[in-house]
Order: C-alpha cells, then structure tokens, then sequence
C-alpha cells in the first residue's frame, strides 16, 4: 500500500460517536501509535475473557490475507481452519475483528450458516438466504426494546413520530447496537443515507437497566440463535431497515424535527409483516 494514501490510525476513534459503545470499551485498549497488527488482535481476544471460537470449537485466530491462489473462500476458511484474514492498515478487516471479539457468538452463527447455505447451493448461483446473511454481517444492527409500542413504530417506518416525538421514551426503552462491521466503518465517517439492517427483540425492562456489557453478551447469545434458527433470515427483507442517524442522541441534525422530513432517507414503510420478529426475554 502506497503509504501516502494508507488511512491515518485514530486511536479514539470510538470515543467519537455513540454509534461505537458495542467497540468502545475493546478499541481502548488498542495501541496508541501504530495500526494493530494480527498479533495485536490475537492478544486482544486472548484476553477477553471470552470464549472466542468457530462453530465447530476451534480457537479463532486472525491471520493476515492467504495469496490470491489460496482456493479457499473467506467463509470456509474461517468455518474449517477457524483464521480470520486481516489485510493490515484496513478499516474494514480491523472492525471486522473487533466484532468477532465483541459478538463472537453470533459471528461464529453467521459463518456457520454462510458455509451451509454456500454448500448447498447450486455452482453460480447465490441464494436470498446468503444475501441476508450477508446484509446483516456487513450492515446489521440488533435493537432491543422494553416497549412493543416504540417496536411497533420502527416497524411501521413511522420515523418521525418514533425518533422526535416519542424520543424521550426511545431513550428509555430501546437499545440499538452495531453489529455489522460495514456500518461500523460508515461511522467513521457518517453520512445522511446510512441504514443499518436490524434484528429486533422484545426484552425485559431490566435488561434495559443494565451495563453495556451485559446488553452485548446478551445480544450476542440471542442474535446466534436467530441466526441458527433455519425458519428466519430467509431473505434481506426480513430485516428492519434503520436510519441510523435519526437515533437521537446520535447525529447533531436530529435536534431539530425538520431533519426527519426528508422523506429520501426517513422513507415511508412497507406492506406489515414484511419483518421477522424476536422475542427475547430477559
């Protein structure tokens, strides 16, 4: 990589946005000078103090990219070797595995059900179940709400009436947590148009109250199961799409109510029933 046009390191960059509190408190302990390295990352996920694995219970490794003659595509490497390819001084790599430190449950769901899905496939031909797969890896999000009103107006796209009106009550009862990694890169750099693709769940009120940490390993657990689950993600619309810089709190503009009558990005819903619902529990 020309070293000129290499993507400047910012250590903090997850105390910049809300859109990183999943990252934020992983991304601290990253070096203050110098882009993290596999070994880095390895360290890292070695001291998480969790349980970091494939489906098949292999130990997870992150490896720099294999040569372009390899043969073996991202999903199946990762599904028989249990390696992570980095490319280094990468964004898009970097958050990558910081997700996989972050939701390693539900990350190691989504490559098990991508290396299936891929295994039945006929050759050529890509299914609407590895397209919703792939949306939610790259652009996923998981929202968990106290309240199935507020739920049901996500559902509905009833965007205004959700995030001004109501935003007090959003504040107390929705919780929403990047998953994808796309979208994490995105929030380096937001911009009027980035939708996050979401699975909701119906939680208790004291979840709600509880630490980040908790809300993660939570998500985490319940957001693999979805994934596993061979009835739901059958295809992308099953996934709630989310304005993401209309969650209050999360974009300067959206102190003003006029930023949510831009009908191109806070667009009008479609048919009911369109979204797979989640019931989670506590």
């Amino acid at each position: 990589m020309d070293p000129d046009r290499a993507p400047t390191w910012d250590h903090d960059f997850a105390r910049r946005s809300p859109m990183f509190a999943p990252l934020v408190s992983l991304a601290d302990k990253l070096p203050a000078i110098g882009w993290p390295n596999t070994e880095i990352l390895n360290h890292l996920a070695d001291e998480s103090g969790r349980r970091i694995v494939n489906a098949r219970g292999q130990r997870l490794r992150f490896v720099p990219p294999p040569g372009p003659v390899s043969g073996v595509s991202f999903e199946t490497g990762t599904f028989l070797r249990s390696e992570v390819p980095v490319r280094s001084i990468d964004w898009h790599d970097l958050l990558n595995a910081l997700v996989w430190i972050t939701f390693p449950t539900a990350k190691a769901a989504l490559n098990a059900r991508h290396y299936e899905t891929m295994a039945s496939e006929p050759d050529g031909v890509r299914s609407p179940v590895r397209d919703a797969l792939t949306h939610f890896d790259e652009d996923g999000m998981i929202v968990l709400s106290t309240d199935p009103t507020l739920t049901g107006l996500l559902r509905r796209f009833e965007w205004k009436e959700l995030f001004w009106r109501r935003r007090a009550e959003v504040r107390r009862h929705l919780r929403f947590l990047p998953f994808g990694h796309a979208l994490y890169e995105k929030a380096l750099r937001p911009f009027v148009g980035m939708t996050g693709k979401a699975l909701l769940f119906d939680v208790s009120p004291a979840l709600i109250g509880q630490s980040m940490e908790a809300q993660r390993a939570f998500a985490d657990r319940v957001t693999a199961l979805h994934v596993l689950d061979a009835q739901r993600l059958l295809q992308p619309r099953e996934l709630q799409p989310v304005p993401v810089l209309g969650i209050p709190g999360w974009w300067p503009d959206n102190e003003d109510g006029g930023f949510y009558d831009d009908v191109d990005y806070f667009r009008p819903g479609r048919a009911a029933g369109a979204v797979d619902r989640g019931d989670a529990g506590s």
